[in-house]
């Protein structure tokens, strides 16, 4: 257990500043996510449902023409009706800041324990905000934008290659690669076999979970893989057994996938 000159755990001060980033992060993500919270094929939102501007990517959502009285009686009373009187009030539009600062929070919070203070703990942190957009986004819209996956996946290949020049690094930057490059590929391959259940957006964000799961190693990136298929898998058993689905209803699986990685860096990250 390692401490400061002043006696203070640095692995809990570690998660502390890891979760007050994720917080922070998280609650510039709901202007994003309900711009890009369109169907396939859609411009990205740039007005709020009674359609004022909405400028800007990162804080809330969060209309402060709605919020300044420029909405009729009847509109604020619908949205009473459908969110509740706060949501009227404060004209929000999308998810609430605090729920998504939350999410980060714990995500970040947990990325920070099992990793510890070895340096591709930055690479997670940095990571972590644009995973949690894109399964909010899919969950919504059944999309993954290009404009975050691709990015993202080449964020996380230069990140990791540059952490491998740091000392006391716990991962591979050649395995990291090729991950990527094998799960990439192996989605692809279920693309190609079944258009209809797997998106090519799945295939991009492949990329990068098989980037920050390659970087422990071949068995955290079959780990994480498999715990992607099995969150999957249950969540599509559950809508079936709850009569919300058939057998034929297609799912946003990039949530899942995102989940299989995040358990599996955590436990590569623990093992290192």
């Amino acid at each position: 257990m390692l401490r400061t000159d002043l006696g203070v755990d640095l692995d809990l001060l570690v998660v502390l500043v890891a979760a007050l980033w994720g917080a922070a992060t998280g609650a510039l993500l709901p202007r994003a996510a309900y711009r890009f919270s369109v169907p396939s094929g859609e411009a990205w939102r740039d007005r709020c449902p009674r359609e004022h501007p909405v400028r800007g990517w990162l804080g809330r959502a969060r209309c402060g023409q709605c919020a300044g009285g420029e909405t009729s009686f009847a509109s604020r009373a619908a949205d009473e009706a459908v969110y509740g009187p706060r949501a009227a009030d404060e004209a929000v539009y999308g998810h609430r800041a605090a729920s998504l600062a939350l999410v980060t929070a714990l995500v970040c919070a947990a990325l920070a324990a099992a990793t510890g203070t070895r340096p591709e703990l930055a690479v997670w942190l940095l990571l972590a905000p644009p995973g949690v957009l894109l399964a909010v986004v899919d969950l919504r819209v059944r999309r993954l934008p290009d404009p975050l996956t691709l990015p993202l996946a080449g964020a996380a290949v230069a990140l990791l290659g540059l952490t491998a020049l740091v000392p006391e690094h716990a991962g591979e930057w050649t395995t990291a690669l090729l991950g990527a490059l094998a799960l990439g590929a192996g989605y692809l391959v279920l693309f190609l076999i079944n258009p209809a259940g797997m998106g090519f957006g799945d295939v991009k964000l492949a990329l990068t979970a098989g980037a920050v799961l390659g970087w422990y190693g071949w068995p955290t990136l079959m780990l994480g893989t498999f715990a992607g298929f099995l969150l999957g898998a249950f969540y599509g058993g559950a809508l079936l057994v709850a009569r919300r689905a058939g057998r034929k209803t297609a799912i946003p699986f990039g949530p899942f996938l995102i989940a299989g990685a995040f358990l599996g860096v955590l436990a590569g990250a623990y093992a290192a």
